[in-house]
C-alpha cells in the first residue's frame, strides 16, 4: 500500500500563505506512485486536512468535492465518513513558528510520527539567529557578522552605542523569524529606533547586525540515504531596485537568481564543503539552505554566513527546486530519500 504523507503547511507567522504555496509545490513534486499526499493546514491550536471525494487526496483546482477534516491533535489523525484515518509521515513546510523552531517537531516526537526536518534542538537553535551565530563562531572556519541582541521589555543600549559598535549601514531583523518580514537596512541614526520597533512586530527579540557587502549566494543541502550530506549547485542572488533580498525580491520578481552561481570553481567547492560541514556540525536532517555573503578578492573570498533555513521555500520557482534541477538529481527522488530515510 502507498504511504500516507501529510504535507504540513500554514503556521502562525507572516509567511503563512507563502508556506501554503510551498505545500502546493511539494504536492506537485511527490512521487504519486509511492505516496498518497494530503495537505494539512495549521493555524494557532487547530489543524485540518484537505480531503477530496471518497476520502482520496484532494488535487483539484477548485472547491468541488473538497472537505476540510479537523485533525485530532491527540494522535494526528482525522475522521472521514466514520473512519479514523492516520498518516505515516509528516513533511513539514511551515516557514516560521511552529514548524521551523522545534515546536511542531516536539509534537510529532510525542505522537510518534516521523517527519522531514531536523529535530527539536537543531530547529530551535537555527531559528534563533543570535544563538546560532554565537554557537557557530566558535568554529574558526565559520565567519559570522557581529551583532547585538535586543529583547522586548528589557533596557536596550543607547542608539549611539549600538551604532558605535555595529556601524552604519546595518541590518535590523527579527531574531526568531524569517527574513521576508520585519527586516530593515538602516542607513541613518534616526532610522534605528523605528526599525527596531518594526522588527518587534515579528519577534520579541531583535538582532542588530553589522553589514557585510559582497556577492550574496545560497546553497542547499540534504542527507542522502547513504548518510552523507549532499550539496546542490549554488545560486547567486542579484536584487533589482530593492535594498536587499526581502519579500519583494523573493516573491515579486525583484531579483535575478542565477544557478549555478557566477563564482570561481574553487570558491564554489569551498562553499559546498563548508555547507556540508555545518550540516554535520548541527546534526541536520532533510533539506536546509544556507545563505552567505562572499567578500573580498574573487576566487579567494571570505565566506560569511548569513542564516540557515531549515524549511526553505519549495514552490517551483524557489531556490531549492532551481538547484535540484541544476543537479544530477530529480526532486521527486530527493523527497523520497528524505521520507524513506525516516521510515526505514
Amino acid at each position: 500500500m502507498k504511504k500516507r504523507i501529510a504535507i504540513v503547511a500554514g503556521g502562525d507567522s507572516s509567511e503563512h500563505d507563502v508556506s501554503l504555496r510551498s505545500a502546493g509545490g511539494i504536492l506537485s513534486f511527490m512521487d504519486r506512485e509511492k505516496y498518497d499526499c494530503f495537505v494539512v493546514e495549521q493555524k494557532g491550536h487547530e489543524m485540518h486536512v484537505v480531503v477530496g471525494e471518497n476520502g482520496v487526496p484532494y488535487a483539484q483546482h477548485d472547491d468541488a468535492g473538497m472537505t476540510l477534516c479537523p485533525i485530532d491533535c491527540n494522535d494526528f489523525s482525522y475522521r472521514y465518513d466514520g473512519h479514523r484515518c492516520t498518516f505515516d509521515f509528516a513533511y513539514i513546510t511551515i516557514h516560521g513558528t511552529p514548524g521551523e523552531n522545534g515546536v511542531l517537531q516536539g509534537y510529532f516526537d510525542m505522537v510518534g510520527i516521523p517527519y522531514s526536518t531536523s529535530g527539536v534542538l537543531v530547529e530551535a537553535l537555527t531559528f534563533n539567529k543570535y544563538a546560532l551565530n554565537n554557537f557557530l563562531r566558535s568554529f574558526p572556519e565559520i565567519h559570522v557578522s557581529d551583532s547585538i541582541l535586543i529583547r522586548r521589555g528589557m533596557e536596550r543600549p543607547a542608539d549611539a552605542d549600538i551604532i558605535s559598535r555595529i556601524g552604519l549601514p546595518c541590518f535590523v531583523k527579527p531574531n526568531a523569524g524569517g527574513s521576508s518580514f520585519g527586516v530593515t537596512k538602516v542607513k541613518t541614526p534616526e532610522a534605528l529606533a523605528p526599525a527596531i520597533a518594526k522588527a518587534m512586530n515579528e519577534s520579541d527579540e531583535v538582532m542588530v547586525e553589522r553589514l557585510i557587502t559582497g556577492t550574496e549566494i545560497t546553497c542547499g543541502c540534504f542527507r542522502r540515504s547513504d548518510g552523507q550530506p549532499f550539496t546542490f549547485p549554488i545560486t547567486e542572488v542579484v536584487v533589482k531596485n530593492v535594498e536587499f533580498f526581502d519579500y519583494e525580491a523573493k516573491y515579486e520578481g525583484k531579483s535575478d537568481e542565477i544557478t549555478p552561481a557566477r563564482i570561481a570553481p574553487q570558491t564554489a567547492s569551498r562553499v559546498s564543503r563548508l555547507t556540508r560541514r555545518i550540516y554535520d556540525l548541527l546534526g541536520c536532517y532533510g533539506i536546509i539552505r544556507i545563505d552567505y555573503i562572499l567578500s573580498g578578492e574573487p576566487g579567494n573570498e571570505q565566506i560569511n554566513l548569513l542564516e540557515i533555513n531549515t524549511t526553505p521555500g519549495m514552490t517551483p520557482a524557489s531556490f531549492i527546486p532551481q538547484q535540484v534541477r541544476a543537479s544530477e538529481l530529480h526532486i521527486k527522488d530527493v523527497l523520497s530519500e528524505i521520507i524513506e530515510g525516516r521510515l526505514s
